[in-house]
C-alpha cells in the first residue's frame, strides 16, 4: 500500500513539475517572440505618427478604425469587426489664449494653457476678470456667491507628491477638473481655472475632460487647464497683487454626438469557443499630442497579443479577444456599447484586462478576487517573476471593462511603472519619441503571457 501510495505520490509531483517545466519553455518562447520579432514597436510608429491624435468622432479617430481592422487581421485574427457606438463630437478650436494682467506688477504676460475636454468656449472676444484662488471645494463653499461672483476660480491644488503611486494623487486632484467647473459656476463665476494634473515642473499644460452638473448649476462656464509652472506663476502674483486680472479665450464647440466603432479582433476558442477572455486599451486619445502612451500603447500590445498566439501555434481553449476601445477619454461610448452588447447576448466573459497606463517596464497586475480570479494569477507568480512581474495584487479594472465589472465579470489592471506617466498624461509631449522599444515590448509579453496561463488553467 505505501508503494502504491509512493508511486501515486511521484506521479503527481512529476505532473506538477513537468507542467511547471512546460510552462517556463512556452514563456520564454512568447518572450523571444515578443522581443525579437513582434510589430508592437513598429504598429505604434505608425498609429502615433501617421494618424497622430485620435479625439472620439474626429478623421483621425476614424482612420484609428480603419487602420486597427487591418492591423488585427494581419495578426491572424480568425474574426475581426467593429462594434457601433454613439461617441461625444467636442472640437478644441483653434485658439487658446491666457493671458496674466497686473498693471501694479508691470504684467500682461501669456501663461500656458490649454481647454479641458467637453468645455464651452468663451464669448468671441474672450473674457477678463479678477481671480479667486482656492485649495478645496469647502473653501469655495466658504467663500460663496458674494466672494466668487464675475470672477474666475482658480484650483490652487497640488498633486501630493508624498504619495508613492502618482496614480493616487491623481485621483485626489482630478476631481477638480472633472467637477470644478459646475460647482464654480453654482456661485456665480464666469471661467475656471486648475492645476494640470501632474507633479512634472514644466510648461506643458494637460488636458482631460471634465463634466458639467446641471443638478448643481444650469450654467456652463469655460474650464482650462495651467501648466504647472504658469499656475505657480498665477498663485505668486495672487500674493503680491489679489486684485490682478486673468484674460481667457478659446473656440471649442460640443457638435451633436457621433457614430463611431469599437474594433474586435478575436481568436475561436478550440474548447469553449463561448467563452471569452479579453484584452484591451482605448483606440481614441487626446488631439494636442499622437497618444503613444495614452493609449496607443495599450492598443498595440493587445493587437501583438493576437500574432503571438497565431505566429508561436498556441490553440486558446476559450475565444480570445482584442478590444480596441473607442472613447475612453471622454465619455466610455465604446466601453458601454460593449457591455450591453455582452449582457444582451448572454456572453460568458472569464476575465477582462486593461492596459492604460502607458508603454514602460512592467511591474505587476491588479487581478479581481471575484470567481477566484486571484487566486488563480497568484499561481503564476513564480513563472512571471524573472520578467518584472513581481506585484500581483488584488483589485483590478479600468475605465473600459468597467461596465464588464458591474456584470460580474473578473477585471486585471496591467500595471507598468508609471513615475513617468502623469509628465506626459494628456499633453503635447505624449509622442513616440517618448516610447523605450523594450519597454513596450517587455510589458506587451507580460500581458500575452497572463493571457495564455489564465486560459490554459482556467476551470
Amino acid at each position: 500500500m505505501k508503494k502504491i501510495l509512493l508511486a501515486s505520490f511521484t506521479f503527481v509531483l512529476s505532473f506538477h513539475f513537468f507542467a511547471q517545466d512546460n510552462d517556463t519553455v512556452i514563456l520564454r518562447k512568447i518572450y523571444d517572440y515578443y522581443l525579437t520579432q513582434s510589430k508592437t514597436y513598429s504598429n505604434l510608429e505608425f498609429l502615433a505618427t501617421k494618424i497622430g491624435g485620435r479625439l472620439s468622432g474626429s478623421p483621425e479617430a476614424e482612420k484609428a478604425v480603419q487602420w486597427a481592422k487591418k492591423v488585427l487581421y494581419e495578426a491572424g485574427a480568425d474574426t475581426v469587426y467593429l462594434q457601433p457606438c454613439m461617441v461625444p463630437h467636442w472640437v478644441r478650436g483653434k485658439v487658446e489664449d491666457c493671458k496674466l494682467i497686473s498693471p501694479k506688477l508691470n504684467l500682461n504676460k501669456k501663461l500656458a494653457i490649454v481647454t479641458l475636454g467637453s468645455s464651452v468656449a468663451t464669448p468671441v472676444n474672450g473674457l477678463t476678470a479678477n481671480v479667486i484662488s482656492v485649495n478645496s471645494f469647502d473653501e469655495l463653499e466658504k467663500l460663496g456667491t458674494e466672494k466668487i461672483k464675475g470672477k474666475i476660480v482658480f484650483y490652487n491644488v497640488y498633486f501630493d507628491d508624498k504619495k508613492i503611486r502618482q496614480g493616487a494623487a491623481y485621483g485626489e486632484a482630478v476631481v477638480y477638473r472633472a467637477y470644478g467647473a459646475s460647482r464654480a459656476a453654482k456661485y456665480g463665476a464666469i471661467g475656471m481655472l486648475v492645476r494640470s494634473m501632474t507633479s512634472n515642473r514644466n510648461n506643458s499644460p494637460h488636458t482631460g475632460n471634465m463634466k458639467y452638473d446641471t443638478t448643481v448649476s444650469k450654467t456652463k462656464i469655460p474650464a482650462f487647464a495651467l501648466s504647472y509652472l504658469a499656475a505657480n506663476e498665477l498663485s505668486d502674483a495672487l500674493q503680491k497683487d489679489p486684485n490682478l486680472k486673468v484674460y481667457l479665450k478659446n473656440e471649442s464647440k460640443n457638435l451633436p454626438d457621433a457614430p463611431s466603432f469599437n474594433v474586435i479582433g478575436e481568436i475561436k476558442g478550440s474548447e469553449k469557443p463561448n467563452e471569452y477572455i479579453i484584452a484591451g486599451g482605448h483606440l481614441d486619445s487626446w488631439d494636442n499630442g499622437q497618444g503613444a502612451h495614452d493609449d496607443g500603447a495599450g492598443i498595440v500590445q493587445t493587437i501583438e497579443m493576437i500574432a503571438m498566439f497565431k505566429k508561436l501555434n498556441l490553440k486558446p481553449k476559450h475565444t480570445i479577444r482584442c478590444v480596441c476601445f473607442m472613447n475612453e477619454e471622454n465619455g466610455l461610448g465604446g466601453a458601454y456599447a460593449y457591455a450591453k452588447e455582452a449582457e444582451v447576448k448572454k456572453l460568458k466573459h472569464i476575465t477582462a484586462l486593461e492596459t492604460d497606463a502607458g508603454g514602460y517596464t512592467p511591474r505587476g497586475f491588479g487581478v479581481d478576487t471575484l470567481n477566484g480570479m486571484h487566486k488563480l494569477v497568484s499561481k503564476f507568480e513564480g513563472l512571471l517573476k524573472p520578467y518584472f512581474i513581481e506585484s500581483i495584487k488584488p483589485g483590478g479594472g479600468g475605465a473600459d471593462i468597467g461596465p464588464l465589472g458591474k456584470l460580474g465579470v473578473p477585471l486585471i489592471g496591467f500595471e507598468p511603472d508609471t513615475q513617468r506617466y502623469f509628465d506626459i498624461h494628456h499633453t503635447a509631449d505624449d509622442t513616440f519619441d517618448k516610447i523605450h522599444k523594450r519597454e513596450l515590448e517587455l510589458g506587451a509579453a507580460g500581458i500575452g503571457s497572463l493571457i495564455y496561463l489564465i486560459d490554459k488553467y482556467y476551470k
